[in-house]
This record gives structure tokens, sequence and C-alpha cells, in this order.
């Protein structure tokens, strides 16, 4: 029992909570390649995201795994992409900081999607039986080069207050 729910309920969320995630990620990253500001997808992604790295550190285990090494980098990843996002606003540096940490969460989240999908899949099994086989490891560089393409894209075209006037605040001159 994981939380007062059977391994097999609390993996159903914990699995939701990852595709929500993936599925709002790409919504996002996507976003932020036509310049558009972050919005509903984002906070969507960003909570799901979250939850799903928090939520796989409960799972019963007696060793820490590759899910539990991954858990904790993504949790590093997404403590400053909120911060530049929420606390900064995405000025200055924090538009990057947050341009490459979504995509890097989202790669991560992706990441354990296509290692569950080898362990709990008959079929990509056969490709491949062992953790390192060509298959696995060909797709995960696959899987990485499309994420660093999507990292350099979204830091050069996520630009979401560029059409937006600059407006300064100026104290008015006493009457």
């Amino acid at each position: 029992m994981s939380l007062g729910l059977s391994v097999s309920t609390y993996t159903s969320l914990h699995v939701a909570l990852s595709l929500a995630g993936i599925v709002a990620g790409f919504a996002a990253v996507l976003g932020m390649l036509g310049a558009r500001k972050p919005a509903g997808t984002t906070l969507l992604f960003l909570a799901a995201t979250t939850a799903t790295s928090v939520t796989g550190f409960c799972f019963p285990s007696s060793r820490i795994g590759i899910g539990h090494a991954v858990g904790v980098l993504s949790l590093a990843v997404l403590a400053p992409t909120i911060v530049a996002l929420y606390g900064f606003r995405l000025a200055g540096p924090w538009r990057a900081i947050y341009a490459v940490g979504a995509t890097a969460a989202l790669y991560l989240n992706v990441l354990i999607g296509v290692i569950q999908a080898f362990a709990k899949s008959d079929e990509l099994r056969e490709l491949a039986p062992t953790p390192f086989a060509p298959a696995i490891v060909w797709t995960q560089l696959a899987v990485l080069a499309l994420f660093i393409a999507l990292g350099v894209l979204a830091v050069r075209r996520f630009h979401p207050y560029a059409s937006a006037p600059v407006r300064i605040w100026l104290p008015r001159a006493p009457v």
C-alpha cells in the first residue's frame, strides 16, 4: 500500500499524473516555440510533473533505482523553473532558465516513460530484453536529440512579452 491506496490504484494515479504532465508539457513547450505566454497548460504541466516526481518516491522499494534518481533530478530542475515563472515572471535571464527547465523536466518525464514502455510492453521487450540493448539506447538517444533541439528552439523563440509595451513607473512631480 502507498498512501492508503493499493499498489495498483496508486500506480494508476501515478501514471495518470505522468501522462497529464507529458501532454500538458508538450503543449507548454510548443507554446514557447510560438512565443506564447504560459497559461493553464503550463500550470497543469508543472503541477502534474512535480506530483509525478513526488509520488514516484512513495512506491514500495528496497533499493534506490533509476526512477528515484530521475525523480530527484526532476525536482531539482523544476524548482528554478517554477521560481523563474512565478517568482521572477520570466524577467531577464529567468526566461531562458524557464525555457530550459521546462524542456528538461518534460524530457525527464518522457525518459521514464520510454524506460517503462520497454519494461512493460511485451513487443518492445522482445526488441530490447536488457536495459542497455541497442533498441533502448538508440531510442533514448533519439529522444534526447529531440529534446535538445526543442530546448534550443524554446530559448531562441520564447519571448512572451516582446510585443508588450514597456511601462516604467515614474513618480509624479508635486504640483
